[in-house]
């Protein structure tokens, strides 16, 4: 007996062959699944903007706009991103292959479409992506701010915690700050690449955002801790600590983040001559011979607090 159709699962096929969707249609509602169809990429965004489907079988290959573009666009809106997208195609080249993977497709199966094998692969992706989305639901309740990020930087989700964040720094509100994310996107890389466990991500008057490598929930999706802290106070901890000046306390800090006696000084309107002459009193108050060795003292004074 079919499931309740609340809790049937909904799955957008995209083909631009009515033959190919109507035979899809027929696999998806003997198997107790809601189908939706769509005949092109354009249609297909149109669709989900309205309906969320919890899968989607797209066509690689149809006109106007192909499967890899309309992929691509339907992992770039924060609310479908979640959506695990198999791809179906006649062509077997690798390129091909490569191409889906890289616009964020989690599988790929060649025409003609096997019914056993579809519905396997389907319910397997499903199975995955709930569980996705219980843990995320589980870290919304726990009120932790979570982004996480593919390999280009792109933010894929992230928790409510850390829209907040994200908005009241970025100035926007939600769906509209995809400039501040392009922004932000080399230094998240930066993050996870370094597995950076904290770095200065934006600062915006007294105010600050730093973001910390948390680790790889799964194959190209990374981690990142969003936390708000003063500049300021971060600074008064280190001034109180090592005995330092406002000055020498500000350049620290910025050491800490991995900055360049350059970096520093452009960001603070110094001359770089002026932040060599502030490290050596730093070091000599640190009683430490180099800058690698101050970060590290200064990290363990601002942890400990």
């Amino acid at each position: 007996m079919k499931s309740d159709i609340a809790t049937q699962p909904v799955v957008l096929a995209v083909d631009d062959a009515p033959e190919t969707l109507s035979l899809l249609t027929d696999i998806l509602e003997n198997a107790g699944m809601t189908a939706l169809v769509a005949r092109n990429g354009i249609g297909a965004l149109a669709l989900v903007n309205r309906i969320a489907p919890d899968l989607i079988l797209m066509d690689a290959v149809m006109p106007e706009m192909d499967g890899f573009e309309t992929c691509r666009r339907i992992k770039g809106e924060s609310g479908l991103a979640h959506i695990p997208v198999i791809f179906m195609t006649g062509l077997t080249d690798t390129e091909h292959v490569v191409r889906g993977f890289e616009a964020g497709g989690v599988d790929y199966i060649t025409k003609p479409v096997r019914p056993d094998e579809l519905l396997a692969r389907i319910r397997v992706h499903l199975m995955n992506s709930r569980l996705v989305q219980s843990a995320l639901v589980a870290l919304d309740v726990s009120g932790v701010p979570l982004i996480a990020v593919d390999a280009q930087g792109h933010i894929l989700w992230r928790t409510p915690e850390s829209e907040k964040l994200v908005s009241e720094f970025s100035g926007e509100t939600r769906g509209d700050d995809d400039a501040w994310r392009t922004k932000i996107s080399p230094a998240l890389i930066h993050i996870f690449e370094q597995k950076l466990s904290k770095h200065l991500l934006h600062v915006s008057g007294t105010a600050s955002i730093y973001a910390s490598y948390i680790g790889e929930s799964r194959p190209g999706e990374y981690l990142i801790r969003l936390r708000e802290g003063s500049a300021s106070s971060e600074e008064d901890i280190l001034r109180r600590h090592f005995q330092l000046t406002a000055r020498e306390a500000e350049v620290l800090l910025w050491i800490t983040q991995g900055k360049s006696n350059r970096d520093v000084a452009e960001i603070l309107s110094f001359s770089p001559r002026t932040v060599n002459k502030h490290l050596e009193q730093i070091f000599n108050k640190l009683s430490v011979e180099n800058r690698t060795a101050a970060a590290i003292l200064a990290v363990r004074a601002l942890t400990t607090g």
